[in-house]
Order: C-alpha cells, then structure tokens, then sequence
C-alpha cells in the first residue's frame, strides 16, 4: 500500500497539467463559494450583533393601563422564553428629583423599573434594594460615578412631607444603553413611590400622614419583560398577548425581518452550493476517469507486478486527495487575498472584528473537510474503473 501511495504522488509530481488543472477547477468553485458564504457570515453577524448590542431589542412592554400581580410576573418568569422579567407601576408616578447626597443641584429623572439580571446593566452585576443604576447623561450632569449616593425625591406638592430616599449608585449605564435622564430601580422602589403618591402612609420614611399602608391592594400596571434570545421574542409576545388579553410593544418586526434575511441567505447559500457541486463533481468525476483510462498501460505493468486488485484502487484516491489538499491550500489563499480586496473597495465598517467578510476557523476547517470528502468520494468512479483493469488486455491492446 505504501508503494502505491508513492508512486501516485511521484506521478501526479510528474503530470503538473493534469494537477494544474485540478487545482483551477477546485479553485473556480470554491473560491466564489467562500466569498459568498464569507460576506453572508459578515453581514448577518454585524446585523445580529448590533441587535443584540442593543439589550432593547429583546424588550416587550405591555402598553395601556392593566392590572398585573406578582404571581402574573412569576407566572412570565416561569416560560422558557422568558429571561429578565419585572413588573411596572403606573408612568404617572415615575417621575422623580434626582441630587447627590450633600449636594444642591438637582435633576428631574424617569424612574425605570429594573434588578439583578437585566440586560441593560451590566453583565454580573447584582442589584441590592438600596442599589440603582443610572444613564450616562445623569451622571455627567450631576457629577455622579459608580460608589456615590444620591437623594430621590418626590414632587407630589398637595403632600406635607416628600418622601426621600437615600441610594447608592452602583452602574453608569452608557448612552446607548439608557438615554435622557434615567434611574434604573428596583420595582420595590417604584412601589413605593406610587404609594407616596397614593397619598398612603410611610411610617418607616418619616411619612406619618395618609391612608394605612396595609389597606393597599398591590396591583401593578404592566410588565417588562425581555425575551431569552432573539428568536423567541417573536413567541414571547405573542403568548403575553394571549395569555393576559393586552396589546404589548416590541421590536418584532425589525427581529423577524433579519431573522428571515439570514435564512433567506442560508437557502440562497445552499442552492448556490449545490448547484455549483454537482458541476464540480462531474467535473472531477469525468476529469479522474479520464486520466485512469489515459494511464491504463501503467496499472497493467502495476498488475503484473503484483500491484493489482483493491491496492490499485488507491492510485486515483490518493492523487486525488492531494488534488484536492493544494487545492484548498490554493483557494484559502485566494479567498484571503479576495476578501482583503472587498474590504478595502467597500469599506463597510460593519464589524471592528470580523470585517465584511468573515470565516471563523471551525467553519474554514468543515469546509475543507467535506471538500476532502466530496473529493474523495468522487475519485471512487475512477478507482472502480482501475481495479477492473486486466493486464492481459490492456497490453495486448497496447501490442496491437
């Protein structure tokens, strides 16, 4: 087997045209492919990524004035497309003053219901009651940062006392994270601040004035809720809606039309490839077929040296799966060079990482595989015809 292995590639060494050739038509196919499956992965990952950069994108908010429970919030929890969920008081109350503690400039911001798990904080960050997050443009205006307590306080004026409460500022989300003037809470928070505004009393705030705080029934005006991943948001919504009768708000319609372009391109992609292989594999197929007929003169002498039956069936397989090893070596080459040269006509800047054209190495190495593999198994039709061959004939035909 070792012999037969040798003398096909010290042939194939010496056939540079038939070699060449392979070569030009591995790389007229794959080549185009790599391009095309290239710019596929850098497109719809810049696409993707920006949707996933922006933890909104995930987000359902139910829309109106309703009435949700906390069993309602854990009952959304419960769903395995669900991932941060939290309840929301009535928007009316969200407003807040905002000033660090022992300062005297202050701000008015929106209170937003948030906690640990969140997608807009970020990522490991537990969320204590006492602790909030708040947006960029807060922080700068105050002169807040990351450790600093700051004062909120309400502005209800038909209130004796304002309720105040001391937190500590654990995040500075960036801008695109949270706009505008924003502290992000938890829903305990926002509660509180509704019963405030409720006209109930807060005995443990100094707020001795109002309606027992035990008489409130804790009712809540919608849900906040992120879905698990981009795929399920279209399914999450849609089950909120049917499961509590409201009308919600998302980006749907944005997720589903990428979500749609990227198996559009995969089909695209794969009729593509499949048109091209089977023109690749007649190619090759016909191409090692005629080249074991070319040789059959050279298989006989091999046959009557011994070399014959099942060990002839490797001459073709071996020529070619080197073939095919320089052929990918020669196209890669190509696809980099290729890919190089779109970057630079288009200059799309849509990754800072994988640019317009991308091809991880996992995906580069299945690829080269199957290639080997389609290779190979093309090669089997000419390895069938050459360990037919009868010696006897051949060279009685070469004689004559």
């Amino acid at each position: 087997m070792k012999l037969v292995v040798l003398l096909a590639l010290r042939d194939l060494a010496h056939q540079k045209i038939h070699l060449i050739c392979n070569i030009a038509i591995l790389a007229g196919v794959l080549v185009p492919l790599l391009v095309l499956f290239g710019v596929k992965n850098g497109v719809y990952d810049a696409m993707i990524g920006r949707l996933l950069s922006n933890p909104a994108t995930l987000q359902i908010d139910t829309a109106g004035n309703e009435n949700f429970s906390a069993a309602d919030a854990e009952t959304v929890r419960s769903w395995s497309d669900a991932g941060f969920v939290t309840l929301k008081t009535r928007s009316l109350f969200d407003y807040v003053n905002v000033r660090p503690v022992g300062g005297r400039e202050k701000r008015d911001a929106l209170l937003i219901p948030s906690g640990t798990g969140d997608p807009n904080l970020p990522a490991g960050l537990v969320m204590g009651p006492d602790d909030v997050a708040i947006s960029a443009t807060l922080a700068q205006q105050l002169a807040i940062e990351p450790g600093t307590q700051i004062q909120i306080f309400t502005q209800a004026d038909d209130r004796p006392r304002q309720l105040a409460l001391t937190v500590n500022v654990v995040a500075v989300l960036p801008p695109d994270r949270s706009g505008g003037r924003n502290v992000l809470a938890g829903i305990d928070v926002l509660d509180l601040v509704e019963a405030f505004y409720d006209s109930y009393a807060l005995p443990d705030h100094g707020i001795t004035q109002g309606r027992p705080l035990e008489q409130r029934a804790p009712v809540f005006e919608g849900l906040r809720v992120f879905a698990r991943d981009l795929q399920s948001l279209a399914g999450l919504q849609a089950r909120m809606e049917r499961e509590f009768a409201v009308r919600t708000e998302a980006q749907t319609t944005q997720v589903e039309a990428i979500l749609s372009l990227g198996r559009n391109l995969n089909l695209a992609l794969l009729f593509t490839t499949a048109v091209a292989g089977i023109g690749l594999a007649a190619a090759l197929i016909f191409g090692f077929w005629g080249e074991v007929a070319r040789k059959r003169q050279v298989l006989a002498a091999l046959a009557l040296l011994g070399i014959g039956g099942r060990s002839l069936w490797l001459f073709p397989v071996v020529q070619a799966l080197a073939s095919g090893v320089l052929g990918l070596a020669f196209s890669f080459g190509l696809f980099r060079i290729a890919g190089s040269v779109a970057e630079r006509l288009f200059d799309s800047g849509l990754t800072e990482a994988g640019g317009l054209v991308s091809l991880g190495f996992a995906q580069g190495a299945t690829i080269a595989l199957l290639v080997l593999v389609f290779v190979t198994g093309a090669s089997f039709f000419a390895a069938r015809q050459a360990g037919r061959t009868d010696p006897a004939e051949v060279l009685r035909q070469g004689v004559t």
